[in-house]
């Protein structure tokens, strides 16, 4: 009878190490998976296209993962460094007057460029403020990504009401890559401190992964006083 609690102890043991190392291993495993996945992919893309006398790998006989990646991205660096003067803007101009004259691809392409020039432009704002709204029901709260002010028609028609409308991105959770396109007061949303990548730890764990949090107060607030002795 007394070597039961002992067998329990060392199977609780090998237990909580399996699972410390499971912690360890299992988010860098499925990082390099993902990572050297995305490498490949790119390299199948690009590599293809490669002429023999300026791909690395005809020289040394052995696959060089991330050829493909890095190629692709200088090729995009120099397309930017032109786009940026003069001629290449008259090239790029040229081009795009060329896919708004084709019927179908220049609803495609002007659609692809606004998000694109929506989300990476200078000091945008765009999905990087988080907020809270009550969804589905009254005092229920769902996690949202700040997207822009409402704009065009759909400002016009609901700005009618008097209040400012924003849109929110709201993904589902644990895989926050579809959601639904909300138009929410602004004065019903509860602005966060917390980043983007803090949120979207918070949605993809299910809410197991909670950022910590100092409230602005307490950073502001001055030190306690020391409370000297008072002499007897």
């Amino acid at each position: 009878m007394t070597d039961i609690p002992e067998r329990i102890t060392i199977v609780g043991r090998l237990r909580n190490n399996f699972l410390t190392g499971l912690i360890i291993c299992a988010p860098l495993a499925i990082t390099i998976w993902l990572t050297f996945t995305f490498i490949d992919w790119a390299d199948s893309w690009v590599t293809p296209y490669i002429p023999q006398r300026y791909n690395p790998e005809y020289y040394l006989d052995i696959a060089i993962p991330g050829t493909g990646l890095l190629i692709a991205m200088v090729f995009i660096t120099m397309i930017g460094f032109l786009g940026r003067n003069l001629i290449g803007r008259s090239v790029v101009s040229f081009g795009e007057s060329i896919l708004h004259r084709t019927p179908l691809v220049r609803t495609l392409y002007k659609s692809l460029k606004q998000i694109f020039e929506t989300v990476l432009k200078d000091q945008s704002t765009s999905f990087k403020k988080v907020g809270l709204i009550e969804f589905p029901s009254p005092g229920t709260y769902a996690l949202v990504f700040i997207s822009t002010e409402a704009q065009g028609e759909v400002a016009a028609r609901l700005n009618e009401t008097g209040d400012e409308m924003i849109a929110v991105f709201l993904p589902p959770t644990p895989v926050p890559t579809a959601g639904f396109l909300l138009f929410v007061p602004r004065h019903k949303i509860i602005m966060l401190d917390m980043t983007p990548e803090d949120a979207a730890k918070l949605l993809i764990s299910g809410g197991l992964i909670a950022p910590q949090w100092i409230p602005k107060a307490t950073l502001l607030a001055p030190p306690p006083a020391e409370i000297s002795p008072q002499s007897s």
